[in-house]
């Protein structure tokens, strides 16, 4: 069950991931371990089997799994920078392929892609974040000014349902949308993983233990919308889901004629997670989001800023999406969850003041009001088998639902 912030946060793992590795262990600011507990609490309330999962351990779960370790103004995984800006830091992401082709067209100049860092210190160094957030919203750039988190509140869930049996078609990729569609999965659902030839997901590069914890069990469909069979049967797929979730902007299934309000009209649930709600063109991964949002943790001796745990708005946002997605209207219609990563984050952000950390030996303690709390390490459960390879069940899973094969 949630303890006090300062407890949740010490048994997460988070706290031993944040701060400079040559530093102490530093607290986060608000209150994400103690939301995530409560949200994993909901979840297994409200499930019909049984879901053993303690959301705070959840948000280092892929760094115990990758052996991350903290890295101060790197984040855990070393794709995103916190950087100083002439009014403040800004937090960039380098993660996809491309990135330092687009971060080049954002400072106006070619980038060394094996070490883009200099050349984007420098410009970012000599410009205001909102020039930084304008540009990276034109190019499709994963950056933003760290900020004073403004007022935010994630929407709230309605009735409570059983998912149990449900169809779940998940177009998600990367962490938050595909643990929203694990954590269904262990509620009893049915989850369709769909992914394009084109576009598959990228957590497939990844940790293969960490694809497969989140991934055993779901199906794997993968069915190309250049082609008008494929077009038509991804339309069916959706016609035939109970829950669809996506994490990219709406333009992107709209291309495929995929109508997210049609489906809500029949009475489908869609979870769309976006980084910063539907109506806005920025994009984000977990790192730059949370730290954009304002939650970073600094060392008071230095005032530098650090990375929070490890890429913490998705698991945080994962969790929120399949609180939601577990309560419907009690009329039976359908609903559509726009779900912000930066509002998600922002809502756990409070004023209180941070306790602070001391060292006994190799271990590390947050001295709270109740006395001395011994920091954990991250943890991760264990996959229960492996994922299924990419599109290895599309014939079936189309037969199964009656929609032709391409």
């Amino acid at each position: 069950m949630p303890g006090p912030p300062a407890a949740d946060w010490a048994a997460s793992g988070v706290v031993a991931l944040s701060g400079r590795p040559d530093g102490p262990a530093l607290v986060p600011p608000g209150h994400a371990a103690t939301r995530a507990r409560e949200l994993s609490s909901t979840l297994a309330a409200v499930s019909a089997q049984a879901i053993a999962v303690d959301g705070a351990q959840l948000l280092g779960e892929r760094a115990a799994l990758m052996d991350l370790r903290r890295r101060g103004t790197v984040s855990a995984g070393g794709h995103c920078r916190l950087l100083p800006s002439a009014d403040g830091w800004a937090a960039v992401s380098c993660a996809r392929p491309d990135d330092p082709l687009l971060l080049g067209a954002l400072i106006g100049d070619d980038l060394d892609a094996a070490d883009p860092w200099p050349a984007l210190a420098d410009w970012v160094r000599a410009h205001r974040g909102d020039d930084l957030l304008e540009r990276a919203e034109l190019l499709g750039v994963a950056a933003g000014p760290v900020r004073p988190a403004a007022p935010a509140r994630c929407p709230a869930p309605l009735t409570p349902r059983s998912v149990e049996g449900l169809l779940v078609v998940d177009f998600s990729a990367l962490w938050a949308g595909p643990l929203c569609a694990h954590l269904l999965g262990l509620a009893g659902a049915r989850v369709v993983k769909v992914e394009t030839p084109a576009r598959p997901d990228g957590a497939r590069r990844g940790s293969p233990q960490f694809y497969a914890l989140l991934h055993h069990g779901h199906e794997s469909v993968v069915l190309d919308p250049t082609d008008s069979t494929g077009r038509s049967a991804l339309r069916a797929l959706v016609d035939a889901a109970d829950i669809v979730i996506e994490a990219s902007r709406p333009r992107a299934l709209a291309g495929f004629g995929i109508d997210a309000e049609a489906a809500v009209g029949r009475g489908a649930c869609w979870v769309s997670i976006t980084a910063a709600g539907r109506a806005s063109n920025r994009i984000g991964f977990g790192d730059d989001i949370a730290a954009a949002a304002g939650l970073v943790a600094f060392d008071t001796h230095s005032g530098t800023p650090a990375f929070v745990g490890d890429a913490i708005a998705d698991p945080l946002t994962g969790l929120t999406a399949a609180v939601l997605a577990v309560s419907a209207p009690a009329d039976g219609r359908g609903v559509l969850w726009d779900i912000s990563m930066t509002d998600v984050v922002a809502s756990t952000l409070t004023a209180d003041p941070v306790p602070p950390t001391s060292r006994r030996g190799d271990t590390w303690f947050v001295e709270s009001a109740d006395g001395p709390i011994p920091v954990a390490k991250p943890v991760s459960r264990k996959p229960i088998g492996p994922a299924a390879d990419s599109g290895a069940d599309t014939a079936r899973v189309l037969e199964s639902l009656r929609i032709p094969v391409p």
